[in-house]
């Protein structure tokens, strides 16, 4: 019986990914707030009714969505951050390349659907961010520098980082999808970011100036 439960549940979650691969797929050319439902069961190749088995809506759908964007980079963000001295930075803007090529429809879904218009989604996107913000201002408390800081101040400079790290993401995407990508120019990018980010950490230098 267990065995049989087991099989059923694989197949759930093989549905529901299926549902989640065909929106991500559909959503590179459009947004959120436009996609039917029935064009995603059409792509699985399921009937609209078999949608509700696993989503209430298009909206929940893109809030899994959400999830399954940023959900996973949790770790890898506290690792980076973690690293000490000018590495931090440099592994940062790397992991960043490296995602956006790895995963460019789930950066340009995150990219639109932020300030999109579908506001359950808008507010999973925020959510994350902050919880990220969270994540960062933890590390950023263990730092020298951090000391004579109080907690509002590190976290507005960590909304800094997260924010830089989307805008990061954003032009790695853009240089991934122009007509001749090139290596020199992401090296260009990354040179930039970089260069961003340490004029973040150098005016946390003098914020107590």
């Amino acid at each position: 019986m267990s065995h049989t439960l087991g099989i059923r549940q694989a197949q759930k979650q093989k549905t529901r990914q299926a549902f989640l691969d065909a929106a991500l797929a559909l959503l590179e050319e459009q947004s959120l707030s436009s996609l039917g439902l029935r064009e995603v069961t059409r792509a699985v190749g399921v009937a609209p009714t078999a949608f509700y088995r696993h989503f209430r809506s298009t909206a929940d759908l893109g809030v899994a969505l959400v999830d399954e964007a940023l959900g996973s980079l949790h770790p890898m963000v506290r690792t980076t951050v973690a690293t000490p001295g000018a590495e931090r930075i440099t592994r940062a803007v790397r992991l960043i390349a490296d995602h956006v090529a790895a995963h460019p429809a789930h950066v340009r879904f995150i990219a639109r659907e932020r300030h999109g218009g579908v506001q359950p989604v808008r507010k999973a996107i925020r959510d994350q961010l902050a919880r990220f913000a969270e994540e960062v201002k933890t590390e950023l408390a263990k730092d020298s520098e951090a000391e004579g800081w109080n907690d509002d101040d590190l976290l507005m400079l960590a909304h800094l980082y997260v924010d830089q790290m989307l805008i990061t993401a954003s032009l790695f995407l853009e240089t991934l999808e122009s007509p001749e990508p090139s290596e020199a120019e992401q090296e260009r990018v990354a040179r930039i970011a970089t260069r961003q980010m340490r004029l973040i950490s150098l005016g946390r230098q003098h914020w107590l100036d």
